[in-house]
């Protein structure tokens, strides 16, 4: 999920949204989508990379928004809002949220870091060519985007670095696949 403004322009209305019901129950019988679950949506497998599988536990993690291990429908619908219809800032906040492991409100070097890691090596397990400075990369997301240099990028600093500037939009945004595959699932009967 690039953070580009939708690429789409579906509206998801009351007959998605009953769609996405139907499915998601058939889905998930039990009302609630799992990590594997999730893992298998975005087709994470025994083939995929130890950095992919932490990546899609991250970011279902991002979409669990009341911690209790799993993904109820609300949180489904909010997350596929969030994908098809939601607004840059919306998607940037989100992005935070991801790197945010601790929850404190701010990142750091550390949090920056383990995620730069993960982008770095899915590129490079996608193409063998993409470069994996990743302490360069961070050194910069912090000159650039960390204006009170207090070691520590705030939502503010996050949000105003990423739409300033394209280089640290590109290595902030967090890319998942999800919207190509809810079309394809609403275009499945």
């Amino acid at each position: 999920m690039g953070q580009a403004q939708g690429t789409t322009d579906k509206e998801v209305t009351l007959q998605n949204i009953q769609e996405l019901y139907r499915k998601f129950a058939s889905e998930c019988p039990s009302g609630n989508l799992h990590l594997h679950e999730f893992k298998r949506i975005f087709g994470i497998n025994s083939n995929s990379s130890e950095e992919e599988s932490a990546y899609m536990e991250n970011i279902f993690r991002s979409f669990d928004t009341n911690k209790d291990g799993h993904i109820d429908f609300l949180e489904y619908v909010a997350a596929v809002h969030l994908v098809l219809r939601g607004k840059l800032e919306d998607k940037l906040k989100w992005s935070f949220k991801v790197y945010d492991r601790d929850g404190n409100g701010c990142l750091d070097r550390m949090e920056v870091r383990h995620i730069v890691k993960i982008i770095c090596k899915i590129k490079k397990h996608n193409d063998p060519d993409a470069p994996e400075n990743i302490d360069d990369i961070c050194n910069r997301i912090f000159e650039l985007v960390d204006k009170n240099n207090d070691s520590q990028i705030s939502l503010d600093e996050f949000i105003e670095g990423a739409e300033k500037d394209p280089w640290v939009m590109d290595q902030l945004k967090l890319d998942i696949g999800p919207c190509d595959w809810f079309i394809e699932q609403q275009n499945k009967e």
